[in-house]
């Protein structure tokens, strides 16, 4: 049977836990375990020490979503997938009113206003970006269902 060390935490020292290397067995010290109470104490920033504010990591999303997307890849399959959710948002909203058969007609209306609108949106920039771009490949995705879909009533 094996035998446990004695470097187990055995109780709340001081009313606080602490970080301390536990180990299960002789055996398996190479798996030693920390606690992560450090990694939880929650300090008040007053200063610009360095340190992280909410402010400061909401401003910094913008240049790492650029970061994550200079990818070829990563941009090609979230391309992929705004094409795909569209696709899916034509084919459930045409199931929706469609089987209701109330409200399709104005159903029908707003899927025309929303799709002219990104045409004229996407067409009115100098400059397409990434954000724009996957609009658009939503707004084929969302056309492409619903042909689909007419394709499936007709036949």
């Amino acid at each position: 049977m094996l035998s446990v060390s004695n470097s187990i935490a055995a109780g709340l020292p001081s009313y606080g836990l602490y970080a301390e290397t536990r180990f299960l067995s002789q055996s398996y010290r190479k798996f030693a375990w920390k606690s992560s109470y450090k990694y939880l104490r929650i300090r008040a920033v007053q200063g610009n020490d360095g340190r992280r504010r909410l402010v400061d990591i909401i401003r910094i999303i913008p240049e790492l979503s650029r970061d994550y997307f200079r990818s070829r890849s990563r941009r090609a399959l979230f391309g992929g997938i705004s094409l795909l959710g569209g696709f899916y948002v034509a084919q459930t909203i045409s199931l929706s009113f469609g089987a209701l058969g109330v409200n399709d007609v104005l159903a029908a209306v707003v899927c025309v206003l929303l799709t002219e609108y990104v045409t004229k949106f996407y067409y009115s920039q100098p400059k397409v970006t990434f954000p724009i771009a996957l609009l658009n490949n939503f707004k084929m995705g969302f056309t492409y269902g619903l042909f689909i879909d007419a394709f499936k009533l007709a036949s």
